[in-house]
């Protein structure tokens, strides 16, 4: 019943910048908890961060340098990412949960840092 369309990915140099976008339609994303993964190849999936209400977590390898944010009018999640690192290369998903309600995962985003 709920769709997430991410969007934003791509290549980025080192200590460069994205900023990838999660659109979600069939219910507002102010209903869920929103959550960006990340999975590289031969790794597993990773928890990036996490907003709920109004609290925010992220991972110990992102803190300060990605921001997770809801814009309710827009319906959309969004994960910014300064100062990338090639570590961070991985394809990046978006996923909606609440009890009760289920979960949805977005298509994935790949997004390639490098020289």
């Amino acid at each position: 019943q709920v769709q997430l369309a991410q969007s934003g990915g791509g290549l980025v140099q080192p200590g460069g910048s994205l900023r990838l976008s999660c659109a979600a339609s069939g219910d507002n994303v102010g209903n869920y908890n929103m959550e960006w993964y990340r999975q590289a190849p031969g790794k597993q999936r990773e928890l990036v961060a996490t907003v709920s209400t109004i609290l925010t977590n992220y991972a110990d390898t992102v803190k300060g340098r990605f921001t997770i944010s809801k814009d309710n009018a827009k319906n959309t999640v969004y994960l910014q990412m300064n100062n990338l690192k090639p570590e961070d290369t991985a394809v990046y998903y978006c996923r909606a949960w609440r009890i009760l309600r289920g979960e949805y995962w977005g298509q994935g985003t790949q997004v390639t840092v490098s020289s």
